[in-house]
């Protein structure tokens, strides 16, 4: 091998190497943003179980609020039937007074503003749980989508190294690009575009 063909040979062994670099800070960049995405995508995941648990609890809650508010209802409506029938004004009375409580229990069941825990509060605290759980799922959807474009985007980039195709590390930046496009949309628009996954 003469002089200058070494000296060719390593301007271009150069040439890769510093090429080699830009391909090894680009992928270093993507996995951050893989990082960041996959970070936020969990924590979307853990809010979206936990509002969807305590979504499920709530209807639990007023499911069983609103069978007790029947149970007290029936148990009034029956007591009303027998006030006819008696005759001893004492008795009667007696009755009438626990129709009301009665009465009163069961509209408690029904709004119980001041606790949050009658079945018209406690229908309404379920359906926002129900609403956040699905601000969390569309989250959770976004940030799924940019971390699979930033793997795919490092899988590329790592393969320009080594088949020396500049066309993958371009491709590879283009996903990165989706990938914070689809992270930024989970962040601050989750619903803007509609993902059926």
């Amino acid at each position: 091998m003469s002089a200058q063909e070494s000296m060719e040979h390593a301007e271009h062994a150069e040439h890769a190497s510093g090429e080699n670099k830009k391909i090894a800070l680009l992928i270093a960049v993507i996995a951050l943003f893989l990082a960041l995405s996959e970070t936020l995508g969990k924590g979307a995941q853990t809010e979206s179980i936990s509002k969807n648990v305590e979504a499920s609890n709530l209807w639990a809650f007023f499911q069983a609020k609103s069978i007790r508010r029947t149970v007290v209802q029936a148990t009034s409506d029956q007591a009303k039937l027998s006030l006819g029938v008696m005759g001893d004004a004492a008795a009667k009375a007696a009755l009438q007074k626990q129709i009301d409580e009665w009465q009163k229990t069961a509209a408690r069941y029904r709004s119980e503003p001041e606790t949050g825990e009658g079945s018209e509060q406690l229908s309404e605290r379920a359906k926002h749980a129900e609403k956040e759980r699905d601000l969390a799922t569309a989250k959770y959807h976004h940030f799924e989508l940019a971390s699979a474009a930033f793997q795919i985007g490092i899988v590329l980039a790592s393969a320009t190294i080594i088949t020396g195709i500049i066309a993958l590390a371009w491709i590879s930046g283009l996903l990165a690009l989706a990938g914070v496009g689809f992270t930024v949309l989970g962040m601050v628009a989750p619903h803007a575009l509609h993902l059926a996954l």
